[in-house]
């Protein structure tokens, strides 16, 4: 979804020049969630540790991440997005769970005869 809704131009592979499409991904869910601006946003992707390591830099790693470019590329993020990789992940959710409760109930009907 994410590289439908990034702009056709952009090398899918990389991202938006500067962020890939996991960094878009999880500064936009952080951002939505946390019901935050950019300037929070920045803050917390420069400074917050366990947020660096989603975005996979090392703990002494010193790259940072540019105020403009963080809101360039996340901007592109929007709630109705988010809402349709929320429901995609549900529907997979309920796929999963409806295959285990087959397997299950196999399981259950070949072992009790």
């Amino acid at each position: 979804m994410l590289k439908e809704h990034i702009s056709p131009k952009v090398d899918k592979d990389n991202g938006r020049p500067g962020m890939t499409l996991w960094r878009i991904f999880v500064c936009g869910v952080v951002r939505l969630d946390l019901n935050i601006d950019y300037d929070r946003l920045h803050e917390l992707v420069n400074h917050h540790d366990p947020l660096r390591e989603m975005l996979g830099h090392a703990q002494f790693d010193e790259a940072h991440c540019h105020y403009q470019r963080l809101k360039h590329n996340v901007s592109l993020f929007t709630p109705q997005l988010l809402d349709k990789i929320n429901w995609l992940v549900l529907e997979s959710g309920h796929i999963l769970l409806k295959k285990r409760r087959r397997s299950a109930a196999w399981a259950v009907r070949f072992l009790c005869g």
